[in-house]
């Protein structure tokens, strides 16, 4: 008996800085996994001149947008559709199990894709599927990450390691593009050869390294609700990817039935989503969540905030490629390099702000600093919004650096509080939640923002392109023809990083015939910039005004998010263990920051099926 109690204490050390190792090599792994899943889906965006050269396609012939669209789209498409029905997989069958899994295939397909055989449309195609693949392995990481970092950490370090594992995430949207810049002039292949060593490593890492460490929920999996949640949103952010093409005379295609069609039909399949999830025994997207105010503001919030970010993101990347790096010496085709350079104070912001504000979310709480975050990203937009087109580059980086710290402030936080508001059980499925939120607000920022600078533009672009072309001698019917054409090429002429009005001109053949001073003229860093700024500025207010908008009500939703969240026992209301009255305790441990301990003497078993957590303020 002596020398069994004397060993006791020996155990409990030895388990104990067991699992302080555990915490941080979670951390660590996890952090690289979301890490090289976001820089890719961002650093095909850079890369797209590249790649399209590669493989002998012009990606902005009429019928090759398509393909331009859904490189960038489906990868993006695909994690916003699957990630809660991979949370709630995770949550079945061992998060690790799915995250280990992920990055198995992330980087099966990133050696598929940086193996491309084929050229012209079908390479287009073999590069599309393959992102389609990436992105499945991609969502399988994201989905269950927070979840196995907030099993690992106590609630007292969980905003902190969630804050360093979101703001990873979010940088690695901005370090993609410098990444695509970057290798793209080594070569168009090198954008997806760096996944596979990467992708190898953190897989062999993962599977010797990651344990289960939370509690499985047994269940059948929701066929109907997952079907149709995947086809209503499918549906819905496909139409809206088809929604920015030009149809019919529009500069955009919302007037196509095609596109009608696919909204309506979304909106009815995500509608019988609901009421499916309503009525089955265990469903995969649990609504009930959504009465924990502090997990439907998180995730209100979280969506309007992507929605804001992607827009700003992509804004960012036209303003620089197409305007201010020519009009500062830059050449269209160094562009999309050069754009990354300078848009690096709103990362830095990142990473200054998350892991800190993080680290103080769990003593102070999460409220204080996402809401003070999303007003400091607001006053960014209203800067931005200020600027004079050919602006004065520290200004610039200054409300660039101001806006990523906003955002570093609210995503830590918020994180934490949204997977410290639902019970153990259902953190997978939370998880996935809260990523669908966040994906599917950066799918439908890019159909969102380019649609109102389409917009913007095909008011104001026609007649100040005909009539300076018209000036440096391009007879009056090239000019009105040109004028005419749908303002999305433009667009994403300087998207890519080449000279529009060499691109719309040449079809014509305009530019043999004319004197070589206006060629010269037409052709050179300054014409076009100077051109389309009047045009453009007019859409970035509209654009950047609506951005504004969306922080403000995102601010007011983190604001509203109460103060504490108290759970009881199983992840049910304090004191809802037992009836009315009969004064079951609180197992639920309290910290300073809000965010709710695992229960100490949590009751057998997972909660009924279909049972969701609900909570109160305190």
């Amino acid at each position: 008996m002596p020398a069994s109690r004397s060993g006791s204490p020996s155990r409990s050390r030895s388990a104990e800085a067991a699992g302080e190792r555990y915490k941080w090599i979670a951390l660590s792994n996890t952090t690289l996994g979301v890490l090289i899943a976001t820089m890719d889906a961002s650093i095909v965006i850079i890369s797209l001149p590249a790649i399209f050269r590669g493989i002998g396609l012009d990606p902005l012939a009429p019928g090759n947008i398509g393909y331009l669209l859904w490189m960038i789209l489906g990868y993006l498409l695909v994690s916003a559709v699957l990630v809660v029905a991979l949370g709630r997989l995770g949550d079945m069958f061992g998060r690790v199990r799915m995250y280990n899994m992920g990055f198995a295939i992330f980087a099966c397909a990133s050696l598929a894709l940086s193996l491309d055989p084929l050229k012209g449309g079908p390479g287009a195609l073999w590069l599309i599927g393959f992102r389609v693949v990436q992105a499945v392995g991609g969502s399988m990481l994201t989905a269950n990450s927070a979840a196995i970092l907030t099993d690992a950490f106590p609630a007292r370090q969980r905003g902190m390691a969630l804050g360093v594992n979101q703001i990873t995430a979010l940088a690695g949207q901005f370090l993609g593009l410098l990444a695509g810049g970057l290798l793209a002039t080594i070569d168009w292949r090198a954008v997806f050869w760096v996944s596979v060593p990467i992708g190898v490593f953190g897989t062999i890492w993962s599977y010797r390294s990651l344990r289960e460490t939370g509690a499985r929920t047994a269940g059948r999996i929701d066929w109907a609700g997952n079907l149709t949640f995947t086809g209503g949103a499918g549906l819905l952010l496909a139409a809206i990817t088809y929604g920015i093409q030009p149809y019919g005379g529009h500069p955009t295609g919302w007037t196509n039935p095609m596109v009608l069609g696919g909204l309506g039909a979304g909106v009815l399949l995500l509608v019988a989503f609901c009421l499916i999830e309503t009525r089955v025994a265990e469903p995969m997207f649990r609504l009930g969540l959504f009465r924990v105010r502090a997990f439907a503001a998180g995730n209100l919030a979280a969506l309007l905030t992507a929605i804001a970010r992607g827009g700003l993101q992509f804004m960012l990347i036209i303003w620089l490629q197409g305007i201010w790096l020519p009009l500062h010496g830059y050449e269209f085709e160094s562009t999309p390099l050069w754009a990354g350079i300078f848009m690096l104070p709103l990362t830095v912001g990142f990473l200054i702000a998350g892991p800190l504000s993080g680290f103080l979310s769990d003593r102070y709480g999460a409220r204080l600093f996402s809401t003070t975050g999303l007003l400091l990203v607001a006053g960014g937009f209203v800067g931005l919004l200020f600027l004079p087109v050919n602006f004065s580059y520290p200004g610039f980086a200054a409300l660039l650096l101001l806006s990523g710290l906003g955002q570093g402030m609210f995503s830590a936080p918020n994180t934490s509080a949204i997977m410290g508001s639902v019970p153990p059980e259902q953190r997978g499925v939370a998880s996935g939640m809260r990523s669908t939120f966040q994906n599917s607000g950066t799918a439908l920022s890019i159909g969102l923002s380019f649609s109102l600078m389409i917009s913007g533009l095909a008011g104001t672009l026609p007649h100040a392109l005909s009539s300076g072309l018209q000036g440096q001698g391009v007879p009056a019917g090239t000019a009105q023809q040109v004028a005419g054409l749908p303002p999305v090429s433009t667009l994403f002429a300087t998207f890519l990083g080449k000279n529009p009005i060499s691109h719309l001109l040449e079809p014509s053949g305009v530019l043999d015939k004319l004197p070589t001073h206006n060629v010269m003229t037409l052709t050179g860093k300054e014409f076009f910039p100077e051109l389309v700024s009047g045009p453009f500025h007019h859409g970035l207010v509209t654009v950047f005004g609506v951005a504004t908008v969306m922080a403000l009500v995102a601010a007011l939703a983190s604001l509203l998010r109460g103060r504490h969240y108290k759970a009881g026992p199983g992840g049910r209301p304090a004191g809802a263990g037992s009836p009315a009255g009969s004064g079951a305790p609180d197992h639920t441990v309290r910290t300073s920051g809000g965010a709710p301990e695992a229960p100490k003497h949590e009751s057998p078993g997972s909660p009924e099926p279909g049972n969701t957590a609900k909570g109160k303020e305190t």
